[in-house]
């Protein structure tokens, strides 16, 4: 998929209190989309919070609380279901699969690009938006066109 941005989008969400979220803008062919790939990129950023907090020792079951990203898992679910794939909450669905099992290919991918993921990050701490050229020169990367050809 061709990867137009990625930002950073922070507000103050009560006295005292601030939340962050992030959102990434993309192209793509149904037909150049593999199903379990895109869950497992729905699943990336829950996972990803986690291992940052693992990786530094912050992570307590509270803070793990507030990694959950339903949002990004029903997006998941609706997005396969509109191609006729079946992904489960807590389940695996016949002919499917299960939401844990695309987060365990999650973790994989997470782990494995540690240190992309860390550059992207502090980039985006630096300048809140990054277009996917920008994020794929900076991981050494190509940012494929979103016609099936790189950018």
């Amino acid at each position: 998929m061709h990867v137009l941005n990625a930002e950073v989008i922070a507000w103050i969400s009560g006295p005292g209190q601030s939340s962050v979220t992030g959102r990434t803008s993309f192209q793509a062919r149904p037909e150049d989309i593999h199903p379990w790939r895109f869950a497992a990129q729905a699943a990336a950023g829950q996972v990803a919070q986690v291992h940052y907090l693992m990786a530094y020792g912050l992570w307590t079951p509270q803070r793990a609380v507030h990694c959950a990203a339903d949002h990004d898992r029903e997006q998941a679910i609706d997005v396969l279901a509109g191609y006729g794939y079946r992904l489960g909450r807590d389940h695996v669905p016949a002919g499917g699969k299960s939401w844990g099992m695309a987060r365990g290919v999650a973790r994989r991918k997470v782990a494995h690009l540690w240190r992309e993921i860390s550059a992207v990050a502090r980039a985006l701490d630096e300048r809140s938006l990054l277009t996917g050229d920008e994020i794929a020169t900076l991981i050494g990367a190509t940012n494929p066109s979103a016609s099936g050809g790189v950018s």
